[in-house]
């Protein structure tokens, strides 16, 4: 019999894609915001007796970074408080966890990649409460599985990939930041990633779920990095090369011409942004390759992957 996974967040970037993927896993009830609010206890309990499955996805969360630091008790719910109650319950059940966060747990002061033993000292409301969420999810004892990634984008929803996208029909001159390091990871790899992590461990030892051996917290981010404003460049120098018709770029660009012509590289200063951001986050993902075998390409070959086709071949993920 297949295990029963319950997939949150099914809308967003990662929980989209990673509906390509689940159901070949097991039987999957993907929920959304409209179906499970969490920032209510009492429905979270509820949904998780009710479907009382095998394996709890998580790719639900607050992402308005900016929106966060005057919504702190949503973003608080959402992020710190929702996965602790997810955890708590899928122990009571005997489930596991699989959670998603974020390179903002940390303050960006470091100039090599983080570790997952390095200490975490957010420096924003957002990062705080993801942060807030791991802890509540390690402190459960449930077995988990947590993903930090970083600058994720898709071809579908809110993310930097699109914004500059339109902005890019809007204006002749776009003005970026290029003092912030990170590593632009594509929602389809990291669900391609999970999905086969999933896979084999479901294949062990004739059990549905195996997490004792490699339950903790694993970075999974593309390789390299860049900064916002040479990814920027990078994604309209592959708009522009793209010679074929994608329905998510006529989408994004609503059918115009690219009409930028200078991107102007800025300070974060110059930028002005009400909320602190690390001006470093690149993550080593030396765990999560020397644990799984799983390796994320580099954020480049990501992108590129993006201007092949309508659907994201996210198969990429090396063994």
């Amino acid at each position: 019999m297949k295990p029963v996974i319950l997939l949150t967040g099914k809308n967003g970037q990662i929980g989209g894609e990673l509906l390509r993927f689940l159901p070949q896993l097991g039987e999957v009830v993907a929920l959304d915001r409209n179906q499970l609010d969490l920032s209510k206890p009492n429905d979270i309990s509820r949904t998780i007796r009710e479907v009382r499955p095998q394996l709890i996805v998580n790719a639900a969360a607050y992402t308005a970074v900016d929106q966060a630091g005057a919504d702190v008790a949503m973003a608080s719910a959402i992020n710190g408080e929702a996965p602790g109650l997810m955890a708590k319950e899928a122990k009571k059940i005997g489930a596991a966890l699989v959670h998603y966060s974020t390179d903002y747990v940390f303050d960006g002061c470091k100039k090599t990649p983080y570790d997952e033993t390095d200490s975490a000292n957010p420096i924003n409301v957002y990062g705080k409460t993801k942060f807030a969420g791991e802890q509540a999810i390690r402190s459960s004892d449930v077995p988990h599985l947590i993903f930090r990634t970083a600058w994720i984008y898709a071809t579908r929803g809110r993310n930097f990939l699109l914004t500059i996208l339109r902005l890019a029909t809007e204006r002749e001159e776009l003005r970026i930041v290029s003092d912030q390091v990170g590593a632009p990871t594509c929602a389809s790899e990291v669900a391609a990633a999970t999905a086969k992590i999933l896979t084999r461990m479901l294949g062990r030892n004739d059990s549905d779920f195996v997490f004792s051996e490699v339950s903790g917290t694993y970075h999974m981010t593309a390789a390299g990095q860049t900064t916002w404003y040479d990814f920027a460049k990078t994604i309209l120098e592959k708009a522009e090369a793209t010679s074929h018709s994608l329905d998510w770029l006529a989408a994004a660009t609503r059918g115009r011409q690219l009409m930028a012509r200078r991107v102007i590289p800025i300070s974060t200063e110059q930028f002005g942004s009400p909320t602190p951001r690390p001006a470093y986050s690149i993550l080593s993902n030396s765990r999560l390759i020397q644990t799984f075998a799983v390796a994320l390409p580099n954020w480049h070959t990501q992108l590129q992957g993006c201007f092949v086709s309508n659907s994201i071949a996210a198969n990429h993920v090396a063994d």
